[in-house]
């Protein structure tokens, strides 16, 4: 009878081996929880296992191959979402597979399951007028809105990742010329920021007013605090732009019908950057990203961007005119001839 060694192994993967060895994010952790969640799920529906029952050995390819399938027929997702699942069982059996040689073969064909194609999702992006007027919906006569007012326009000026802004602390902020802010990405990568100059100003206010009359102001605090004095969440920065996205329809502003997130913002400051003629490279280095393959993504944003460069790569062909045949007296009896 197979041991029961399943919990053990994911177990010291999910919190040991991914954030000791691997030193992945916390998000990414949480995402291959969620994955071996479902799993679970359809070995207890499906085939009637019981988690604490569980065998590496009963992790076969067909079982998998079963699985993914009942994550697109039974649960509704995505191919997009399989693939991610997927990614984190083959992320596992390759953390496995040194301890059960035994087990090789069938984990390598576990290994090579192919990911499905999806459709690329099209990313969207706000113009800078619209995202100036989210950025002025907050009330500035108000202390909320002077914290909210800080928290947006840093969002935007760094291009920063929602957990990013989240995890900031007071010692992440330097407001003094040149303005920058130091931002932990993923795998807890650090990136130093340039900010702009009222981006700056609104952060020193905000910090004077809500940080340093009280003992929360240290350089391990986090910079944004909700009603509670504690660090404000993701929910909550999304529930707070979501106020001013709607703020600003109200005021008449005719932003596009899609849900506009923190993500968006990341994106139209990549879109604008690209636009402004800043280097691909840069890009990819101001938004932490691994490589460049991945930040080319917003070359095929904006179809002014493709026009531009269209026209600067090619020179302008200039048609000749064209005599009118029909004023050619010669082929006109030509064609009378032969008629």
């Amino acid at each position: 009878m197979p041991k029961p060694d399943f919990a053990r192994y994911l177990s010291k993967f999910l919190t040991v081996y991914l954030p000791g060895v691997r030193n992945v994010s916390q998000n990414t952790i949480l995402s291959y929880r969620d994955s071996f969640k479902l799993l679970l799920i359809y070995f207890e529906e499906c085939l009637s296992k019981k988690p604490e029952k569980l065998s590496i050995d009963m992790l076969t390819e067909t079982v998998i191959l079963d699985f993914l399938g009942w994550l697109e027929s039974k649960r509704g997702c995505s191919a997009r979402t399989r693939n991610q699942r997927l990614s984190a069982i083959c992320s596992f059996m390759r953390y496995v597979q040194r301890d059960i040689p035994e087990s090789l073969h069938e984990i390598q064909k576990i290994l090579t399951i192919p990911k499905k194609k999806s459709a690329r999702k099209v990313i969207r992006f706000l113009t800078p007028d619209e995202v100036g007027a989210i950025l002025s919906a907050p009330d500035l006569s108000k202390k909320p809105g002077r914290r909210d007012a800080a928290l947006l326009s840093l969002m935007y000026d760094s291009g920063a990742r929602v957990q990013e802004i989240s995890d900031l602390t007071v010692s992440s902020i330097r407001t003094i010329p040149p303005a920058v802010v130091t931002l932990h990405g993923k795998g807890n990568k650090e990136r130093c920021v340039p900010i702009m100059e009222k981006t700056a100003r609104l952060l020193e206010s905000y910090m004077a007013e809500s940080l340093k009359p009280s003992p929360f102001h240290e350089s391990e605090c986090h910079l944004f605090l909700n009603h509670q004095k504690t660090q404000l969440g993701r929910k909550g920065i999304d529930w707070i732009l979501k106020k001013y996205v709607s703020k600003a329809r109200e005021a008449g502003i005719n932003l596009p019908d899609i849900p506009i997130t923190s993500h968006v913002l990341r994106h139209s400051k990549a879109a604008h950057m690209l636009q402004a003629g800043i280097p691909l490279v840069y890009i990819r280095d101001f938004l932490g990203h691994v490589s460049v393959s991945t930040t080319e993504v917003y070359a095929r944003l904006n179809n002014e961007i493709k026009r531009t460069a269209i026209e600067s790569a090619y020179p302008e062909i200039q048609t000749p005119e064209y005599p009118s045949w029909l004023e050619d007296a010669d082929l006109m009896s030509w064609l009378e001839e032969l008629a």
